[in-house]
């Protein structure tokens, strides 16, 4: 395992994150302990949730996720910097989501309980939310740091503007600024690269970017003739549309075929290629890699070891370099 600062921050962890939203709907307890297992064997200190996880889920099954990622912190929580997210809905009342000071307040609180601990390293907003002003919510995340119960504070979803903004507003009031940004980013989905990466590397934001494999898509098991993949995110509950949304269609699939040759070229799995070129690029911090079984990190992790030629740059380049200038949806 390599390992990297975080951002501007004097915190280091390891150059790959373990997102954990498939653990408690698409993964049960046992294969997510697998995983947690596994990633702590190949080094990985750098573990990624949310509040609202597990993917796909509903009001039912929130906090599930952090629940079994605390089941397994239980006497070890001092060798993970762990990151969570607060703002998506937690309850059926208008209050419960957001970046209200109140839900801010009451969200960290959850987090705290089901993680089993007293303190979040990096609390992240999930979204951004134009419904309350940022001076609340950074007022509200600063104290929270002040309490000791948040050590950073980073954002999730945001555009470059929204970043900069809050930014900002912090530096104007003497308040915490985000360490980190963590956005969508693949082959598949390069819209990032002109504003919000440029933002990142000339501020020292770390970049802990989600979806580096599309969801799957990159490793190229998925057939366009067939149906979606059941037990996939292209299947999975409340999540399949979005994730068919962004990847099911024809230009993802020709892609994906061609980045599939370029990789057998070279002798790599088509996912560990895929891995490789986000990690190439120098304003990423650590990719969030996920898993729905624990030998599927070793085609990731093997990414770490890729060193891309230029020959093979300018081929991912030729097929990929449209996917820059789609919109920018979540």
């Amino acid at each position: 395992m390599r390992y990297t600062r975080l951002g501007s921050t004097g915190l280091v962890v390891s150059k790959l994150c373990l997102g954990t939203m498939t653990f408690g709907v698409q993964v049960d307890e046992a294969t997510s302990i697998g995983i947690l297992d596994a990633a702590h064997q190949h080094g990985i200190d750098f573990l990624d949730l949310a509040d609202v996880y597990p993917l796909g889920g509903s009001l039912e099954t929130v906090g599930r996720t952090e629940e079994i990622v605390g089941r397994w912190l239980k006497g070890r929580r001092s060798e993970f910097v762990i990151a969570t997210k607060c703002g998506g809905r937690m309850g059926a009342r208008a209050f419960q989501e957001g970046n209200s000071r109140k839900h801010i307040m009451d969200a960290v609180e959850g987090s705290l309980r089901r993680l089993g601990t007293d303190y979040i390293d990096l609390y992240q907003l999930h979204l951004y939310d134009p419904q309350t002003p940022i001076e609340e919510t950074l007022s509200a995340l600063e104290d929270l740091v002040r309490q000791g119960k948040v050590r950073y504070i980073g954002a999730s979803n945001f555009l470059a503007w929204q970043l900069a903004r809050a930014q900002g507003v912090a530096a104007a009031n003497g308040l915490t600024r985000f360490a980190t940004v963590q956005p969508r980013y693949n082959l598949l989905f390069r819209e990032f690269e002109r504003e919000l990466l440029p933002l990142c590397e000339v501020d020292s934001i770390g970049v802990i970017p989600y979806n580096p494999l599309a969801g799957g898509m990159l490793t190229g098991k998925h057939d366009p003739a067939s149906e979606p993949t059941p037990g996939t995110r292209f299947t999975l509950g409340t999540a399949q549309g979005r994730y068919q949304r962004r990847y099911w269609h024809g230009s993802a699939f020709e892609a994906v075929a061609d980045i599939g040759r370029v990789a057998a070229e070279a002798g790599l799995k088509t996912a560990t290629l895929a891995l490789a070129w986000v990690l190439h690029n120098p304003v990423i911090t650590a990719p969030i890699i996920g898993a729905s079984a624990p030998e599927q990190l070793v085609e990731t992790v093997a990414a770490l070891e890729v060193q891309l030629g230029n020959d093979v740059l300018t081929l991912l380049e030729e097929i990929t370099h449209h996917f820059r200038f789609g919109d920018a949806g979540l």
